[in-house]
């Protein structure tokens, strides 16, 4: 099932941009394209705020794994060594998924509703700043 994690690589860069400002987005190599409406999961009609809690955890850290992989898949040689590193990179992003309490198919889901909905991009932006330590931004 490479798809999925195909789906779960583009569904996680395109969170991070939605969630967390541009991370990899504007940057991301053709292969890193969000897949066919087809291929990705329906959107959750409304995440509970428990989903996008763990939604939430969940990107924060594939977010971080996804900057950590675009230098390596940007300075990949040819298609071959891209592909080796969106592999490890996807079983990598699988793992943390997963250990957040969902599945591919979940955070995929719930990636499309909100980036299909300002309320919700809003609800994760505030998960988010309440999860991180203030080193970010501070009012003061």
């Amino acid at each position: 099932m490479q798809k999925s994690t195909k789906a779960l690589f583009s569904a996680t860069v395109l969170a991070a941009a939605v969630s967390f400002g541009p991370v990899m987005a504007q940057n991301a190599p053709a292969a890193a394209q969000a897949p066919t409406q087809s291929q990705m999961q329906p959107a959750v009609a409304t995440p509970s705020d428990a989903q996008l809690q763990k939604f939430t955890g969940a990107a924060q850290k594939v977010s971080g794994l996804a900057e950590t992989y675009r230098p390596k898949i940007e300075s990949a040689k040819d298609d071959a060594a891209r592909e080796k590193i969106f592999k490890e990179a996807d079983e990598k992003m699988v793992k943390l998924v997963n250990a957040d309490g969902l599945t591919v198919d979940e955070f995929n889901g719930i990636g499309q509703a909100v980036e299909q909905n300002p309320q919700l991009q809003q609800r994760v932006r505030e998960i988010a700043q309440s999860k991180t330590p203030a080193k970010a931004k501070s009012g003061g």
